[in-house]
């Protein structure tokens, strides 16, 4: 559901994406801090945030972060 905002801030498409790791942080909903893989050696980091059921709004992609490595430390930010 984040891809597309991610491929709008990053002005480009990828063909490959896929979450290879997870962590989640519970603040007044939830945030996930998931690893994706994007093709070739590249992975980002990104911080998506879902809201409270009762406030029924769509995942954001709060941040992210880029040119990262499959053995980069998946960490809260």
């Amino acid at each position: 559901q984040v891809k597309p905002q991610l491929e709008e801030k990053e002005g480009k498409n990828f063909d490959v994406f896929t979450a290879v790791e997870c962590k989640t942080q519970v603040v007044a909903g939830t945030n996930y801090f998931i690893k994706v893989h994007v093709g070739n050696d590249e992975f980002m980091h990104l911080r998506v945030f879902r809201s409270l059921p009762h406030e029924n709004k769509p995942l954001s992609l709060h941040s992210y972060q880029s040119n990262k490595t499959k053995h980069d430390e998946l960490a809260f930010f």
